[in-house]
This record gives C-alpha cells, structure tokens and sequence, in this order.
C-alpha cells in the first residue's frame, strides 16, 4: 500500500510539473497552489494509511488467526513454501561453498604434488649427472688399471731374465700390482650399487609419474563431478526463483486486493483523521503552557514540603526534648531504687590513647559512646559489638572535675553519719591511680573529697563540730602495711570491734587528724612516697598494691546532743594483669600472682552476694575482708571501673565491664545512718574521742559504747534509725 501511495504521489508530482508548462500566469500559480495542498493532502493520508496499516498488523498479530478464511490459509502456505525454498536456497549455497573449499584443497594438493614431483625430477637429474660422472670417472680409472698390467708384467719378465737381485723390488711391485687389483674390485662394487641406485630411482620416477597421472585423472572427475552438481544447483535454484516469482505475484494480487479495501478504509478513516489533528492542536497548545504550569505547580509543592520539614523538625525537637526529660526523670528514679534497694552504683571511665599505646591497628579505638543515653558503652571485640549499660560512662574527654561531681553526693553523705565505699577497678593501665589520687595540678577523688567535706564541715561550723581523720593502708603481698606508720613493714591485721558492734577495725592502724588542705597534701605525699609502683611492660608505673583511703568524720550536734559517725573508704585496686604480657618475672611475678588471687576473691565475693548465697567468703583474701563493711549492706559503695579504648585490650575491657555488670546487679540492702543522741554535747567530749593534734598516733577504730540516755532520747533514736 505505501509502495501504491508513492507511486500516486510520483504521478501527481508529474501531472502538476505538466500543468506548470502548460499554464502559466496568476491561473497557473493558482491551480499549482491546489495542487500542493491535493499533493500535502496526500501525504498526510499515506501517513495516516502506513499508521492504519501499522495498526491492523499489530491487530493482526493480537487476535487469533481466522481458521476459516481461505486467503490467509493460502498466505500462511505460501509463506511457508517459500521459507521452505528459502532453506533449500541456503543448503545448495553451503554445499557449493563446501564444493569449492574441497576443490580449493585439492588444488592446493595437486599444486603440492606437482612441486614435490618437480623437485623430485631436479634431485633425480642431479643424482643421475652425479653418476654418471662418478661412472666415467670409474671407467677411466679401470681403463687406466687395464692398462698398467701389461707394463708390469712385461717389467717383471724383463726382471726375471734381466737380473736376481731385483727380486725386493720385484715383490714390493706385486703387492702395489694386488693393491690396485683390490682397488679395482671396490670400484666394480662402487660401479654395481650406483647402478641398483639409478634402477631404483628410475622406478621411484615411474611410480611419481603413474601417481600424477593417478591424481590429474581425479582431479578432471572432481572437476566434472563439481561443474555438473554446479549446473543441477542453478537448475534448482532457477526452478525455486520461478516458483517464488509466480507465489509473489499471487501474493502481489492478495495484497492489490487489500490495498482496495485500504483505501474504502482511508475514505471513512478522514473525519477521524480531522478529529484527531484538532485533539492534536489542543494537545500542543496544553505542552506549549506545560512549564509554566509545571514551575508554578513545583513553588507550591516545595513550599508545602518545606512547610512539612518545618513542623516534623520542630516536632522533633520537642520530642527530643521530651526524651530527655524522661530520660532525666528515668535516672533520677533509678537512682532512688538502687539507693532504695542498697544496689553497688557502677561508673565506668575510658582513658584516652596514649603514645605507649604504640601505633598501628592494636593503637585503634574500639570504645564508642551512645549519643543520646550516657550510660551506655559499646566495645568492638573479635569483630562483633558489645553493648554494656552502667549507671554512668564518662568518656575520654571527661575532666576530673566532671567525675568528682558525680561523686559528691556519695561523699557528703558520709558527714550524715553514712558509711560510703568507692573503689577504683580495671587492668594494669587503665587510669585507676589517676582518677582516685590525680596529679597535683589536676588532683583526683581523694583529694577533692577531703576539700569537700572541709567545705561542707565550715559550712555547719554555727551548730556542729566536726573532726576529720585520715589513714592510709596497703595491701601488698597479701599483707596490710600501714603507709602512715613509722615502719610501714609492720604487718598489721583486721579484728571485729570489741564492742559487738560486728565492724572491723585494723588495731595499731595510724590516724592523722587533718583540719585544712594543708594537711591534705601533707598526708597523701607522705603515703604516696611508700606505696610500692613498679614498671612492667604494660605500665611504667604499675601500682603493686591495693592503697585504701580510710576517711573518719565525727560530728557533734550541739543543740540536740546527736553524734553522727561517717566513715569514707576511698580504695585504688592493683590492676590485673597477664603475666604473658606484663613480662613480670620474680618478685615481679610474685606480686601479680597475688594481686590476681585477691582480684579473683573479690570477683567470688561479688558472685556470693549477686547469687543472695547464704555464705560470702570475705575472709579469702586480705582485700574482701577489709572491704566487708562496704560491701555487706552497711554502706553505699561505688565501683569507679577503669577501662582502656586501644584494641590490644580488648579482652581485658571486656572482663572489666562484665565484671562491672555483676557488680551492678548485687543487691545490698537499705543504708542505715550512724547516729546516737549523748548526754553531754561538749566540744572537749568530741575532742576526747578524736586526735587533737595532726601527729599521728596509734589506736583502733572502734565505737565508743553509748551511755545511759533519757526516754526522750531513746525515743529520739528510735526515730532516727526508722527514718535512716
């Protein structure tokens, strides 16, 4: 059909060249004016009959084929009779191109053979001329020997009859005459093989020729053989062009009539075709006012988004600030049910990377911190996460100052006449000695402790009177050494208080009375100096004991008689340690065996308690028989654990936190407050029961035994003790 509507086009394009020569002037011009728009008109229709076509071929393809209709039967015959000839053409082109490679390769062999037999013929020619020559030279050799003979023998008659005394030279002439004779029968031997040598070469010459001719005689019926399959293929190939020929031009017919139907199709398809240029006009105009629409439609939309973002960022903000807040009041509840229920607070602190840390993926941090809950540490061990939770994870930036107010309020309770315990855990390097005693420009725990209660004791100065004392103890070897004392080797030991009051007392442990910050810095360089620190591969200054701050404060209250008795336990553990990796060796190695058995005691002791065992076994180690008081429900105690972030110490971080955890979950019940009321609130009574200088002296640490007091004061008690 688009073959029909071009050749119309092509005839228009003629008839209006025609009416140009023939017409000219305003006329002409018109009547080719109606022509170009006949000829556009024209185009368009093809267009919209190749877009009908298009269309009834997909339909064609869409739709079930009509099994009753016999011109597409007869279509679907032809089509398959000349795909059939189509196959058939393609075989007998691959058997003529099989045809001429085989041709092509027995040419090539017939081209090989014939340069073989040539070379053949030139070696044979020379092996002949090389013969020939060797014969005439042996026929001139023999005819030469023939000769010679006659000469001798005539020599050797001529000496016999000559003379007798020739008879040496005579034999030395027959044994060259016998030599020669030899050398002629050598020649005849030479002279036969070189003939059975041109024998053989002749026949070798009469089997190539019989072979060429052999090959040249199937080369002619290859070649007759090829020349005839050639003609039968072009008969066949004639015979299956004809065939096609006459289908197409019944197919051509089909198609004609077709094409009829097309164009009584074509006639009805204009008013569509005036329909859909109309919709296609409207169409245009809409794309052409599309942008404008668009842009306005994209200022609203990202007005509203931003709008949106707006409100969820200002939704989020106040439900993070709600968090927050409930995660303040979430704490402060936890805070009071552990206090309520007695439980040890755990804190947990990361040291920061140190340059003997090294370099290199061991140095890498494996610590990271949760950003919204600051009770929670995750550590990187084996490849996998670990997620700890504590009551309070300071991290490596975190100052000194930023710890001890965590603490504060533990440590003033111990002026109300409460027992407080906080101990300092982790591995050798961690920063436990840092954080309980710090540097003098940059002090720790014990320190600011003591200046606190200075400050809170000046603060009640108007209706209290207070005193301080403080002493200092080791335990080294598993051996309590007094570092106050005169002779720190003394070995002391720990006793119940005679009083039955079931407290500890270490007798003969030295007490200083400090009253400023003076004395402060006095006491701690004075014990600093005796503890022993060594260095190990793992810290240059390994703490190779346990250091126990004992701080004591008695208070006096002058109004109502009421005497308060705190006692604050500040302890620095020894770290634990590998032997393997601190490379300790002799008394080194003695010292770390002891360190890890009262360590492995306190972890028992901690089991004990978590486990609400019937039995704790304090009196396994030095160490947990000394902290029995603060970890048997009279105190509130905190265990300040200690960790390192390199990735070297992984395992050991991951002992100390879940260690750490244990600990969290022991239960020690409520604390009860040390209070009594006594009859004689005097100034000179407090002093009586405390040092009154700052020299040391030496004396226990048991209560003194409460007097008779009044009804009113017993009842006074009794409200005291119901509400510590």
């Amino acid at each position: 059909q688009v073959e029909t509507l071009k050749a119309k086009l092509l005839e228009q394009a003629q008839e209006i060249s025609r009416l140009r020569s023939e017409l000219g002037g305003t006329d002409a011009e018109k009547h080719r004016d109606l022509l170009a728009a006949e000829n556009e008109r024209l185009r368009q229709e093809m267009k919209a009959c190749e877009g009908e076509l298009r269309e009834l071929r997909r339909q064609q393809q869409q739709q079930a084929p009509c099994r009753d209709c016999p011109h597409l039967q007869e279509n679907a015959r032809l089509q398959e009779q000349l795909s059939q000839l189509q196959r058939e053409a393609e075989e007998t082109r691959a058997k003529l191109v099989e045809l001429d490679l085989e041709v092509q390769q027995k040419t090539n062999r017939l081209a090989e053979v014939e340069l073989r037999l040539k070379d053949s013929l030139a070696e044979r020619a020379e092996e002949e001329e090389r013969l020939s020559r060797r014969l005439r030279d042996s026929q001139e050799t023999i005819a030469n020997l023939k000769s010679q003979p006659q000469q001798i023998k005539y020599i050797i008659k001529t000496v016999e009859v000559e003379s007798a005394k020739a008879k040496q030279a005579l034999c030395e002439t027959q044994s060259r005459n016998q030599y020669l004779q030899e050398q002629v029968g050598m020649q005849k031997q030479v002279l036969k093989e070189m003939e059975q040598q041109l024998q053989n070469c002749q026949k070798t010459e009469a089997q190539l020729r019989a072979q060429i001719m052999m090959y040249e005689a199937e080369l002619e019926r290859a070649h007759g053989q090829m020349l005839e399959e050639m003609q039968a293929m072009e008969e066949e190939k004639n015979h299956a062009i004809e065939e096609a020929f006459s289908r197409a031009q019944v197919e051509m017919k089909a198609v004609h009539e077709n094409l009829a139907g097309v164009r009584t199709n074509l006639l009805t398809l204009q008013p569509a075709l005036r329909t859909l240029t109309h919709d296609y006009n409207s169409l245009k105009r809409q794309v052409r006012d599309f942008p404008l629409l668009l842009q306005e439609t994209l200022r609203s939309a990202r007005a509203e988004i931003s709008q949106a973002i707006e409100e969820v960022h200002s939704t989020n903000r106040e439900l993070l600030r709600k968090y927050r807040r409930e995660l303040q009041l979430r704490k402060k509840c936890h805070n009071e049910l552990v206090r309520l229920k007695g439980n040890i607070r755990v804190f947990g602190r990361v040291r920061p990377i140190t340059k003997e840390d090294g370099e290199g993926p061991e140095a890498a941090n494996a610590v990271t911190f949760d950003a919204d809950d600051d009770a929670v540490l995750h550590l990187l061990h084996k490849g996998k996460q670990v997620s700890f939770e504590l009551d309070k994870v300071f991290p490596p930036q975190a100052s000194q100052e930023e710890v001890f107010q965590e603490v504060q309020a533990l440590v003033t309770s111990c002026i109300d006449g409460y027992n407080v315990c906080i101990f300092a855990y982790g591995q050798t390097g961690a920063g436990k000695t840092y954080t309980m005693e710090g540097t003098a420009a940059n002090p720790g725990i014990n320190q600011r402790a003591l200046q606190l209660l200075f400050s809170e004791v000046r603060g009640k100065a108007a209706d209290w009177d207070y005193a301080i004392t403080v002493s200092a103890a080791e335990i080294y070897n598993e051996a309590l050494r007094d570092l106050l004392g005169k002779e720190p080797q003394e070995k002391l030991e720990i006793k119940l208080c005679p009083d039955g009051s079931g407290q500890l007392y270490v007798p003969g442990l030295t007490e200083f009375r400090v009253q400023s910050v003076e004395d402060i810095n006095k006491v701690f360089e004075f014990g600093h100096v005796k503890r022993v620190t060594e260095c190990t591969n793992l810290n240059e200054h390994s703490s190779r004991s346990h250091a126990l701050l004992i701080v004591t404060v008695r208070g006096l209250d002058r109004s109502t008689g009421l005497r308060t008795t705190g006692k604050l336990n500040l302890v620095d553990l020894a770290g634990s340690e590998r032997v393997g990796r601190s490379g300790a060796e002799g008394s080194r190695l003695r010292e770390a065996q002891h360190i890890n058995k009262s360590l492995s005691a306190l972890g028992d002791v901690i089991y004990a308690l978590r486990s609400r065992q019937g039995h704790v076994p304090f009196r396994n180690s030095k160490l947990t028989y000394l902290l029995q008081d603060s970890l048997s429900g009279d105190s509130k105690t905190l265990m300040m654990v200690q960790v390192s972030p390199a990735e070297k110490n992984t395992s050991e971080t991951l002992c100390s936190l879940k260690f750490a955890e244990r600990v969290r979950s022991v239960e020690l019940g409520p604390v009860s407050r040390k209070a009594e009321l006594a009859s004689w609130p005097s100034q000179e009574h407090l002093e009586g029961d405390s040092p009154g200088s700052a020299a040391p002296h030496g004396r226990g640490h048991a209560s003194p035994s409460p007097g008779q007091l009044s009804s009113r004061s017993a009842s006074i008690r009794r409200k005291l003790q119901t509400s510590g």
